[in-house]
């Protein structure tokens, strides 16, 4: 029997109308209208799955806390016996395959459901009665649904925007209770979150965020920018760059930039090879191992704002000798990783997501978060 739930006999104690509902949410972090649907849940269901999506997500101003962090957060708005019958676990995105999330939800919730008395389980998918949840049931109509009223003025990207761009009055909100929309356990851990360097990362970030917007503030209309990505990929690795500055300072990333006014998507992306990352490999020989391109646009993939991503997929031949690699000074630093060891919380924006668009790598990360 999956763990967490309780004995036969205490479920049977109580009827419900439904064995299981599902919420579904990147919980950024969990406040009250998120508790609130919970709190039905468990009102009309004997178990409850939380799926945390973002789970894996290297830190970014949209996803601050770590599936870890944001678990501890939601358990501690519920006593010992709901969280009993709590099922919270972590989600990947598959931002540009519904059918790989789709799936991945399906998994784990089969995994996750007991049928009652040998019956099929009634599951269904709960949600606030606005928002994405409209979404989700179109991906999921063997569940029902059950909608729960909004509780209109809590927002997380809010409350986000509150501790990042006012962080001499972090503490003074905090302190004061004017985070009235977060659960005093989240108050507790967010306040902890403030103190820590991880924070100070993201505050870094937020000010060359808002330096960006400044300066583009004056245009007719908000920009939309068009970049380039190369998927350089020989004898089981690929070619990626380690930032050294903000944002994701630290993290991995696909050799890539903006494109130049004058220039073709492809002449750019080998431009960027070329000059940026010198990789020794003729460029006749890169075009001939081409295997590959295409858009990825998700809304929110980037932190310049709206921002498209035209990548190229490259295919060399297997050989004992990698390309080599010759350092630019001043710039990213190029390294072959080895695809068993990519993980997502160690990539940039939506990089792993474009990898394992044109690999095919599994969705699923077991052990992780």
């Amino acid at each position: 029997m999956p763990s967490g739930h309780p004995p036969i006999q205490a479920r049977n104690a109580q009827s419900y109308d439904f064995d299981c509902l599902v919420f579904i949410g990147r919980f950024q972090p969990p406040h009250l209208g998120h508790l609130a649907v919970i709190r039905e849940a468990l009102k009309q269901a004997r178990q409850v799955i939380v799926l945390v999506g973002s789970a894996w997500q290297a830190r970014s101003l949209r996803n601050p806390w770590q599936f870890n962090e944001r678990l501890v957060m939601l358990r501690s708005g519920f006593d010992e016996k709901e969280n009993q019958r709590l099922e919270i676990t972590p989600l990947l995105d598959a931002l540009y395959n519904d059918d790989v999330w789709v799936r991945d939800v399906q998994r784990r919730v089969r995994d996750l459901t007991a049928p009652e008395n040998a019956k099929l389980p009634r599951i269904g998918l709960i949600g606030a009665s606005r928002g994405q949840s409209s979404y989700y049931l179109s991906l999921f109509p063997q569940w029902e649904s059950v909608s729960v009223p909004l509780i209109e003025g809590i927002s997380a990207s809010q409350i986000r925007e509150r501790l990042f761009r006012s962080p001499g009055s972090t503490n003074d909100y905090l302190s004061t209770g004017a985070y009235h929309d977060l659960p005093p356990g989240v108050v507790e851990r967010v306040s902890d979150f403030c103190q820590g360097d991880a924070y100070e990362q993201l505050l870094e970030e937020q000010r060359l965020l808002d330096q960006y917007r400044k300066a583009w503030a004056q245009a007719p209309y908000p920009p939309v920018f068009v970049t380039v990505n190369a998927v350089v990929v020989q004898s089981g690795h690929v070619l990626l760059v380690r930032r050294t500055a903000a944002p994701g300072k630290g993290l991995y990333a696909l050799p890539g930039g903006f494109i130049n006014p004058h220039e073709r998507l492809l002449d750019a992306c080998l431009r960027e090879l070329r000059e940026r990352i010198r990789l020794k490999v003729p460029e006749p020989v890169l075009k001939g191992s081409l295997r590959g391109q295409r858009l990825f646009d998700e809304p929110h993939r980037s932190w310049r704002g709206r921002t498209l991503a035209e990548a190229f997929y490259f295919a060399l031949r297997p050989d004992q000798q990698l390309p080599r690699l010759k350092p630019v000074k001043g710039g990213d630093h190029a390294r072959w990783v080895a695809l068993a060891d990519l993980e997502p919380d160690s990539l940039f924006e939506d990089h792993f997501f474009i990898i394992q668009n044109f690999l095919g790598l599994p969705a699923d990360i077991s052990g992780a978060g």
